[in-house]
């Protein structure tokens, strides 16, 4: 009978890899392809990424956007010194994106407006995986001032693109609003209906297919809480007790939870949480805390912004204009303590200049998702270029007859670019030939133990 390697066995090794190397061991034949694409070896697979949620970093400097991630702390709170990470960049995105016009959902970055210049000299509705580089460009509607927001039903697992046009908003009633769903095929824009004129505002945030955005109502209050449904596509508005907005909206323990800092000498002194209790009635609870950060690191001089709450119950606030190292305060409501990471940033240098910095909590890595998206786009950072950045055509000339002798390969030449090619064969496969080996270990391991 045929040896062949235990499946439990090949989803114990391969579960425990980064997305990156489970899309390669795709690729190594169709049995591996398909037996990768199992649902049960995508459920384990989220397990595991979820058992490892990492920090997702993004950082402006020279005129580039660039992602990257570095393991969450989960225990930090037994050692109270600063914890250092260090990590590489993963993609690079044009400099005129503002953070604040972008949503983050399951994963995934929309832009509302992005410049890519191999595609388009105007600004574009941009989807992508800001690990991978991979992207798709969303239909242009044609209209002027307009807000978007990405969310995600969990049940269906889809992704649903919410669009409003802003264009002289609150003076009309007869405001369209559109819905895309990715993943569906073809990519196309439908009309909803919504029953209250509102004006959106960039603080937004989607927990269990539930996408909570701020906004200006037409009766002139201040701020309202506007509640969208991504499963059944409905709108619900809702009064909030804070009428002055909040710096930053988080899931807490799955419900919806509005921030607010107080600052006092270029501290933050005080943090103010405001709690959704109930959707229904709608009821809010309040909770403030005491912060002092003076011995932990300098000013932050009104710098914070808030990240969210982790799956651990701490609250993460990052630093707007940062130097490298950066900072990450990671805050525990129900300890009532503050914890401060030192994050380095390879690549950057010990830079003094101010770079632009937000970071996203509980960055997990769902195949089902990248599954569902598989009209993707491969960024051509992964081909060694960068998305937003056209290389000119060289110039062709004539060469001269000399010239051309010159150029003309020898023997010795050809035997250099065939041991030059094999080297370059050897680097790429040396990654999936190790894979293997470790595969084979552990399979004739398991073969003595059972004997």
């Amino acid at each position: 009978m045929k040896n062949s390697i235990p499946i439990d066995l090949i989803y114990e090794i391969l579960s425990r890899l980064p997305a990156k190397s489970v899309a390669r061991c795709r690729c190594v034949s169709k049995q591996w392809r398909s037996i990768l694409r199992r649902q049960d070896f995508t459920e384990l697979f989220l397990t595991r990424s979820k058992a490892r949620p990492r920090l997702l970093i993004s950082v402006q400097q020279d005129g580039k956007w660039s992602f990257l991630s570095l393991p969450q702390p989960q225990n930090h709170y037994e050692n109270s010194s600063l914890v250092v990470a260090a990590t590489d960049f993963h993609t690079k995105f044009s400099s005129g994106i503002s953070l604040y016009s972008c949503s983050y959902a399951s994963g995934l970055i929309y832009y509302h407006n992005m410049h890519i210049p191999k595609e388009d000299v105007d600004p574009e509705h941009v989807l992508c995986d800001p690990l991978t580089g991979q992207y798709v460009i969303l239909p242009e509607l044609g209209v002027g001032h307009s807000v978007s927001y990405l969310g995600f039903d969990p049940i269906d697992k889809e992704f649903k693109v919410l669009f409003m046009n802003t264009s002289d908003y609150i003076a009309s009633n007869d405001v369209d609003h559109y819905i895309l769903t990715l993943g569906t095929g073809k990519l196309k824009w439908r009309k909803i209906q919504c029953p209250f004129t509102h004006e959106p505002v960039w603080n937004r945030i989607c927990i269990n297919g539930v996408l909570y955005y701020l906004a200006i109502s037409s009766n002139g209050l201040p701020y309202v809480l506007v509640c969208f449904d991504v499963r059944s596509e409905k709108f619900k508005l809702l009064d909030i007790e804070y009428r002055y907005g909040f710096d930053g909206l988080i899931n807490y323990k799955g419900k919806l939870c509005g921030i607010n800092l107080e600052y006092y000498g270029g501290f933050p002194v005080k943090l103010t949480m405001r709690v959704l209790e109930d959707v229904e009635k709608p009821e809010w609870s309040k909770h403030d805390y005491s912060l002092w950060v003076e011995s932990k690191v300098g000013k932050v001089n009104n710098n914070l912004s808030v990240s969210g709450m982790t799956a651990t119950g701490d609250i993460v606030l990052s630093m707007k204009y940062v130097s490298n190292p950066c900072y990450v305060f990671y805050f525990n409501p129900e300890r009532n303590t503050l914890q401060v990471q030192s994050v380095e940033i390879q690549g950057l240098g010990a830079n003094r200049d101010c770079i632009s910095y937000y970071a996203f909590v509980d960055y997990v890595e769902d195949l089902s998702v990248n599954d569902a998206m598989l009209q993707l786009k491969s960024s051509p950072l992964l081909q060694g270029r960068n998305i937003v950045t056209k290389r000119p055509k060289p110039k062709q000339r004539r060469h001269t007859s000399r010239e051309l002798s010159k150029s003309a390969p020898s023997v010795k030449n050809k035997h250099q670019n065939k041991y030059k090619f094999l080297a370059n064969m050897l680097y790429h496969s040396v990654g999936l030939a190790i894979l293997f080996l470790v595969i084979f270990i552990l399979f004739f391991s398991s073969l003595t133990l059972l004997a």
